[in-house]
């Protein structure tokens, strides 16, 4: 087995909540801002919900695929190019394919 066969575009279920952060990096809470998601060739503005170097958490209704690759346009760092991690309840967790520059 792949591992890209293991990123079917399926939901992958979370039983337990987490109970704490175990991310090493710190997030920006971004509750205000927006962003220009570009999925399959088409632009949705969407709410940030919080930033970090590494990714981001977003607003979307959408369900996009599990490893799917998007595009952010943020108004502090142009467009970036990232991946969709998790989807959950409205939200998706993206990591972006480099660092951001601060």
């Amino acid at each position: 087995m792949t591992n890209k066969s293991l990123l079917d575009g399926g939901m992958i279920p979370r039983t337990v909540k987490r109970v704490f952060d175990q991310r090493i990096e710190v997030r920006e809470e971004t509750q205000s801002q927006t962003a220009v998601l570009t999925i399959r060739g088409k632009s949705h503005v969407v709410r940030l919900c919080n930033i970090s170097p590494s990714g981001a958490m977003v607003a979307y209704r959408g369900v996009p695929h599990i490893g799917e690759q998007i595009t952010l346009q943020l108004l502090d760092h142009g467009e970036q190019v990232a991946y969709v991690r998790w989807v959950r309840d409205g939200r998706i967790g993206v990591n972006f394919a480099a660092p951001l520059s601060e």
